[in-house]
């Protein structure tokens, strides 16, 4: 949704063109992404959510000058678009464990089921809209790049993350906050899934 609303070309070439410069390769900024995001996890085994959050930021930074690099200096494969999408996954997942620890590890009361469901849940809802656009291509129901765009839904991999970033910042003052936007999270990540699976459903009646 993000990338539909504001066009990001512009800085990530500027980002490409100084970042290159290092000669690294784009997939060694991919797999380097890896570590601030160990730390960060160690950091919410600790319970220090605010320099947590900072290392994952700075995760996700890492994260986008891989394809900014590949692109200013024409180096865009396939592996480099499989890799940056398993090291995404890792990144995720160790956001992901490392909020389950804090939040556990937290006095605040449970939001109607104990903070391991909704984080559970998150994981499910987080991994599924990818899932639902990778199969129905895999299965030969919506193939075409621009179908797969249409797709959609209320909120993508980037909007998720802020999300919670934003609720590690505000959990910071106060976990219940993180808390409850978690628990948004989930409900609009099971929701984006959900709605690419009626996408499909809806695409195959209409081809």
């Amino acid at each position: 949704m993000l990338k539909a609303k504001f066009n990001t070309e512009k800085i990530s070439i500027k980002i490409g063109l100084v970042f290159s410069k290092l000669g690294m390769s784009p997939n060694m900024w991919t797999i380097l992404a890896l570590i601030p995001a160990f730390f960060g996890f160690l950091l919410l085994l600790e319970g220090n959510l605010l320099v947590a959050a900072a290392f994952f930021v700075f995760s996700g930074f890492l994260d986008a000058i891989d394809g900014a690099v590949a692109r200013v200096t024409g180096s865009v494969t396939n592996l480099g678009a499989f890799l940056d999408g398993i090291v995404d996954r890792y990144v995720e997942i160790l956001l992901y464990l490392g909020l389950l620890f804090f939040l556990t590890n937290s006095t605040i009361e449970e939001i109607f089921v104990p903070h391991q469901y909704w984080i559970s849940l998150l994981i499910f809802g987080a991994l599924m809209p990818t899932f639902v656009r990778a199969y129905a291509d895999h299965r030969n129901v919506v193939t075409e790049p621009e179908d797969h765009r249409k797709m959609g839904g209320l909120i993508e991999r980037a909007e998720r993350l802020i999300l919670l970033f934003v609720g590690m910042i505000l959990g910071y003052f106060n976990p219940v906050y993180l808390a409850y936007i978690v628990v948004l999270a989930t409900v609009l990540t099971n929701l984006t899934a959900l709605h690419r699976i009626i996408f499909v459903l809806r695409f195959k009646k209409t081809t």
